[in-house]
Parts: structure tokens; C-alpha cells; sequence
């Protein structure tokens, strides 16, 4: 499928992978710095590093403090994914959060304010919905994305509830 969001998912769509990603982020760089709490058995979480390290977005690196062994770490592209794991938090605090209460908040390290939403903006910086963008041609698009994008952009989206 010539779409960018599919092939996102085929690498990290499974959620033992993004919360694996989480952990790295987090400073975990072993496996047994992995929270019991992610309840991923052992073989489950060895394929995952596996696969996150094949796909570039982990890498293994010497650990100073032992002796022929190693870690994992984000690459640039496991970086990368930060914006996407800041989302999910968010979209899962407004609307998954028990009793409304968000388990944790992000925090600017400079000011100690709580970081904003994330959001999609105009150019200009205008926060923009899906009902304000239109899709255009990529330079990988194909004959069928051509097709994709003429019907979604001759769509009538319904009103917003």
C-alpha cells in the first residue's frame, strides 16, 4: 500500500513496540530495565528488540559498566517517534484518563510548564483540523494515490458533532 501511515504501522503499529520505544526513552537501555508492569514475557520482548533493531529504529552499543555485553538505544529514528508517542499520551489523557486525571504530565525542563498540545498548524501556525487540509500529490505518489487523493478531496466530510 503506497501510504505512509501503513507503513509506519507495519514497523511499530503492535504496542509492544511503541511501549518498548517508551522504555527507551525512558532511559532503559536492558532488558531487565524493562518495568515488570509491561507484563511482555521474556521470548516476546527478545523478537521485539530483534525487530526494532533490524528496522534501524534501536541499536545495540557496548555498556561501559559490563563486560561483553550490550544495550539498546534509539537511533534518529527511534527519536523520531517522540512527537508520535507525545500524541498518543495526550489523545489517551483526554479521553482514557481515570476520572479525568492524567497519570502523568510532561513538563518543559527550562520553565517547568506543562507542554502543549500537540496539533497540526497552517504555515502560519494555525491550528488546523482534518476538515482544513487537503491532500496533494507527493513525489512517491503513484496512479492509485492519484485516486486516493481525487476522492478524498471530492469528499463532503460530515459537519462536526
Amino acid at each position: 500500500m503506497n501510504c505512509s501511515i501503513a507503513r509506519a504501522l507495519e514497523e511499530v503499529g503492535e504496542w509492544w513496540s511503541l511501549l518498548i520505544v517508551r522504555e527507551c526513552m525512558h532511559g532503559a537501555t536492558r532488558l531487565a530495565e524493562l518495568p515488570p508492569e509491561l507484563g511482555i514475557a521474556r521470548n516476546i520482548l527478545t523478537v521485539r528488540l530483534e525487530r526494532l533493531t533490524e528496522l534501524g529504529i534501536l541499536e545495540r552499543f557496548a555498556l561501559e559498566d559490563r563486560a561483553n555485553a550490550e544495550g539498546y538505544r534509539l537511533t534518529e529514528k527511534g527519536e523520531q517517534l517522540y512527537p508520535v508517542l507525545v500524541a498518543l499520551m495526550q489523545w489517551g489523557d483526554r479521553w482514557l484518563a481515570c476520572d479525568g486525571k492524567p497519570p502523568v504530565e510532561l513538563r518543559d525542563d527550562t520553565n517547568d510548564k506543562v507542554i502543549e498540545p500537540l496539533t497540526v498548524r497552517s504555515h502560519g501556525g494555525r491550528p488546523l483540523s482534518f476538515r482544513e487540509v487537503r491532500f496533494a500529490r507527493g513525489p512517491g505518489a503513484t496512479e492509485n494515490t492519484d485516486r486516493v487523493i481525487q476522492k478524498r478531496n471530492n469528499r463532503v466530510l460530515p459537519p462536526a458533532s
